[in-house]
């Protein structure tokens, strides 16, 4: 196998990985989404009205946005990989995301509070607030 050849399997790789990582940021949402609605459905019965039970719900919602989070920051660590390889000759398979960590808009933080992640959950967040107020 020539260079060339390498350069673009490894990209094929490195594209499979990138793959994965947006299909599992999109099961978190779809498994928040759900799991709202279902403790939504159960908060509904009188017997398990209180203002207790509404802040439990936001414990899910936190705890899948700081997943999707990680998942949001491990894309976009693989998408700079794949960058780099791009511009490559030759390859040797590597996959170092810590290189990467300090470039603008791979931390963490940022990947947490990036724009589409924060409008999604702060919708959960006043879906959960509303639903509370009427009941």
């Amino acid at each position: 196998m020539n260079g060339t050849e390498k350069v673009v399997k490894h990209l094929e790789m490195i594209q499979a990985v990138i793959n994965r990582l947006g299909r599992n940021s999109f099961l978190l949402k779809s498994w928040s989404m759900t799991i709202l609605v279902a403790a939504m459905v159960l908060i509904a019965k009188e017997d398990l009205q209180n203002p207790y039970t509404v802040l439990v719900l936001f414990l899910p919602i936190f705890g899948f946005w700081i997943l999707d989070g990680y998942f949001l920051q491990q894309e976009r660590l693989f998408r700079k990989v794949y960058d780099e390889v791009r511009g490559q000759t030759d390859t040797e398979f590597e996959m170092n995301l810590g290189k990467h960590k300090d470039k603008p808009k791979c931390s963490r933080l940022s990947a947490t509070f990036s724009q589409t992640l924060v409008i999604f959950y702060l919708i959960e967040i006043l879906f959960v607030i509303a639903v509370a107020y009427f009941f």
